[in-house]
C-alpha cells in the first residue's frame, strides 16, 4: 500500500508511472468527465465519504484487494494542498494495509520549482478548477515533481501493540512532514 500526501491529479501519473496502481477516490470523482471514465477503467476503489458505515466497506474491499496483489495508494489527506502544508492524514484505511498483513510504502510528493521553491502552479487544490490546473500545467516550462520514497513498513515484522492504524498513520505523517520541511 503506498500512502501519500496529495497535491495534483498529477501525482496519480507520477506514482503509477513507477508502480500499476489501483487508486483509493471520493466517489464523486468517478462522475467526472474523462477523469471518471479513467478512473473507473483503471479498477479505482471509490469511497462515499459523506456515509460513515462506507469505511468498513472501502477497509474491507482494500484489504481483499492487497491480499490478491493489487498495489493500492491512498491519500490519506482526504484531499489536495498547494504542496507548502499538509492537512491531517486520516488513519481508516491503514486499517486494510494491517488486515491484510500487507507492506505500507510511504512516500512523499513535492513539486519543486527551478530557484528550489515550492511550486504552487502544479497544485489543484483550493478553488482552482480542472480546466485552470490543465492549463496551468501546460504552461510551465518542464515541471518536475520528486517523489521520495521512504523504507517500507512491514506489518508483518511489527509487534501486535505496534499494529495500530492511527500510530502508524500519525507516523507516516510525520515523516513525510519532515522530509518536505513544512
Amino acid at each position: 500500500m503506498i500512502v501519500a500526501n496529495h497535491i495534483s491529479w498529477t501525482d496519480i501519473h507520477a506514482l503509477n508511472s513507477l508502480v500499476a496502481l489501483r487508486f483509493v477516490a471520493k466517489d464523486d470523482i468517478k462522475n467526472w468527465p474523462v477523469f471518471g471514465f479513467l478512473m473507473r477503467g483503471a479498477n479505482t476503489l471509490f469511497i462515499e465519504r459523506g456515509k460513515r458505515q462506507d469505511a468498513g466497506r472501502i477497509v474491507n474491499t482494500a484489504a481483499l484487494s492487497l491480499m490478491s496483489g493489487d498495489n493500492l495508494c491512498f491519500f490519506p489527506e482526504g484531499t489536495t494542498t498547494n504542496g507548502s502544508e499538509i492537512k491531517p492524514f486520516k488513519s481508516s484505511l491503514m486499517q486494510a494495509a494491517i488486515d491484510a498483513n500487507a507492506s505500507i510504502q510511504p512516500v512523499a510528493i513535492r513539486y519543486p520549482g527551478f530557484n528550489g521553491s515550492i511550486n504552487t502552479d502544479i497544485a489543484y487544490a483550493g478553488e482552482t478548477t480542472m480546466l485552470e490546473s490543465m492549463q496551468q500545467l501546460l504552461l510551465q516550462k518542464n515541471p518536475l515533481v520528486e517523489l521520495h520514497f521512504f523504507s517500507p513498513i512491514h506489518i508483518e515484522e511489527l509487534t501486535e501493540d505496534n499494529k495500530d492504524r492511527r500510530a502508524l498513520t500519525l507516523q507516516i505523517q510525520q515523516q513525510i512532514q519532515q522530509k518536505l520541511d513544512l
